[in-house]
């Protein structure tokens, strides 16, 4: 590796590190900033739910003491971020005492199946619909066509989750109406429980897939028409290239690296989950751990998820930031080394 490659390459990681260190202390300062105190709120709930409860001051005190709520705020901040540090989020303060941690890992999961695979099937479609939109020699009939598929951009994810459940849930129940499989079949790594997860993902994925079709396939499209009229694509044309050769390897392959950009963020966002989406359809991802962390003012998971999320898109930037320049000639490090 060059010199400059060098230098560009520590810049990156040196700006990673310090956006986390950043996102992290934020992450600390704004639930404690927030009114109200969840010890406080937790006891509440035990006394609304039940007659009162006895020795409550003592527990009050306890759990504050047990989550080193009393102790001074640059001593919570130390602690917490040697914790951050070893990735040891704690433990819950609503399910205690839950490890953060296992609450999170499996939510992680679902969200990553769901909206992962949602988001790269939404990248895939929408560059060919851009793709085919822009291009002349696509047949006039797909072209009067493919304009329907950007109809669901004009409403929110949870507006066609809600949709989508009235439809094919209520109406057709063709379609299971919640969660993420069915807990009467065995959790095996066999067809059956293969099958009830793709069933219960499909609406969740379509609302997500319908909503942001449009947005993948309009910036595509203006990217295609700025290439047409370069010089390496009328040499193409007069070398007597394919036509599906020229549109792919010519002008789709120089217009998609600002897609490739927006893909890494949106896959950085992955693990925070379409949260309106997963409350819809009581889908067990990170989206729905988050919201019910916060209804429960449990501040150690929401720590953990927003810290989970921070670190999934600093690492997707980065990521993009240092493949970027083999992806587009016209980004070197030369340029942003020397600055």
């Amino acid at each position: 590796m060059r010199g400059l490659d060098i230098r560009y390459f520590v810049r990156r990681i040196w700006m990673f590190f310090l956006v986390i260190f950043i996102a992290a202390s934020f992450n600390f300062l704004i639930p404690r900033l927030a009114p109200g105190n969840p010890i406080g709120a937790i006891t509440s709930r035990m006394a609304n739910a039940s007659a009162g409860i006895e020795n409550g001051q003592a527990m009050f005190e306890a759990y504050r003491k047990r989550f080193g709520l009393d102790e001074p705020m640059y001593v919570q901040y130390g602690k917490y971020m040697w914790n951050v540090i070893h990735l040891d989020f704690g433990q819950s303060l609503s399910a205690y005492p839950a490890d953060v941690w296992d609450i999170i890992k499996p939510a992680v999961g679902w969200s990553v199946g769901l909206i992962g695979v949602s988001v790269m099937l939404t990248f895939a479609l929408g560059i060919t619909i851009g793709a085919a939109l822009a291009w002349k020699g696509t047949p006039r009939i797909v072209r009067s066509l493919l304009p329907l598929t950007m109809i669901g951009g004009v409403l929110p994810y949870y507006l066609m989750g809600i949709l989508l459940l009235y439809v094919f849930a209520f109406t057709a129940r063709l379609l299971p109406m919640s969660g993420a499989a069915d807990s009467s079949i065995p959790v095996e790594f066999d067809w059956p429980y293969v099958q009830t997860i793709a069933s219960h993902a499909v609406l969740p994925a379509l609302s997500i897939i319908l909503t942001s079709l449009g947005t993948w396939a309009l910036t595509m499209r203006g990217l295609i028409v700025n290439t047409v009229g370069e010089d390496y694509m009328l040499l193409a044309d007069a070398k007597g290239l394919k036509k599906m050769r020229i549109l792919w390897w010519y002008s789709v392959r120089n217009a998609i690296p600002p897609q490739v950009t927006h893909l890494a963020i949106a896959l950085g966002y992955v693990v925070s989950g379409a949260i309106l989406v997963e409350i819809v359809f009581s889908y067990p991802g990170l989206g729905y751990q988050l919201y019910q962390a916060i209804v429960n003012s449990d501040y150690t998971v929401i720590q953990g998820i927003t810290l989970v999320l921070t670190l999934s898109v600093g690492f997707s930037v980065l990521i993009i930031d240092l493949i970027y320049p083999r992806l587009d000639p016209r980004v070197t490090y030369v340029a942003e080394s020397s600055g």
